[in-house]
């Protein structure tokens, strides 16, 4: 039995028009007994932000200010991840004392000389974040004195472990319904202490 197909209309794009991109949705509001999945950037739902070795720090922090973000995964040309860099790594002591030893100037520094390297990385485990709450993961970051942490999962079509999930610290603050604006600062402990969230600091590592 034929069947007869009806040709449809192209029409001019407008001016200005934009594109869709993948976004997460995110609970407008959420205790510290919520599940620790509700407030983990899933990179299965959207898209990582990434930065390579040889861009310019000042690049480097243009793109977060410009994507609202504090880290960014540093990958290489094939796509692996061979480390990451903060705001804090940019902002902190470390161009400085690289300056100082080795010269030169500001503009010179590239994400390379001073983001944190894979092999000194930890992460954590999707099977343990499926069973945690937000509270188990403001007590790590704690733990560490940390604003980020990592995820991995095993990626379907790999077979191999890849970062499937970044928490934040100012993400989870605003959550939790904290006056911050992370585009400004960081999260602070003490933030969350005066919202009357405390958690004890233990021992261990999660990141360098």
């Amino acid at each position: 039995m034929s069947q007869t197909y009806q040709t449809l209309t192209f029409h001019h794009l407008e001016a200005g028009a934009s594109y869709f991109r993948p976004k997460q949705h995110l609970p407008e509001h959420i205790t510290p007994d919520e599940p620790a999945l509700s407030v983990m950037t899933d990179l299965s739902l959207v898209t990582a932000y990434t930065i390579e070795l040889d861009t310019s720090l000042n690049k480097a922090q243009e793109t977060m200010v410009k994507r609202g973000v504090r880290m960014l995964l540093v990958r290489d040309t094939d796509g692996h991840i061979v480390g990451l860099i903060t705001s804090r790594d940019i902002e902190g002591e470390k161009p400085e004392r690289i300056l100082a030893k080795a010269g030169g100037h500001w503009e010179d520094l590239l994400v390379a000389d001073i983001m944190t390297l894979q092999p000194k990385l930890e992460v954590l485990l999707m099977e343990d974040i499926v069973k945690a709450r937000v509270g188990d993961i403001i007590a790590t970051l704690r733990r560490v004195n940390r604003q980020h942490a990592m995820v991995v999962d095993t990626h379907p079509a790999t077979g191999h472990l890849a970062v499937r999930g970044i928490f934040s610290l100012s993400q989870i603050g605003l959550l939790l319904g904290l006056d911050i604006d992370p585009a400004l600062h960081a999260t602070t402990f003490a933030d969350l202490e005066h919202a009357g969230i405390d958690y004890p600091i233990a021992g261990g590592d999660l990141l360098p």
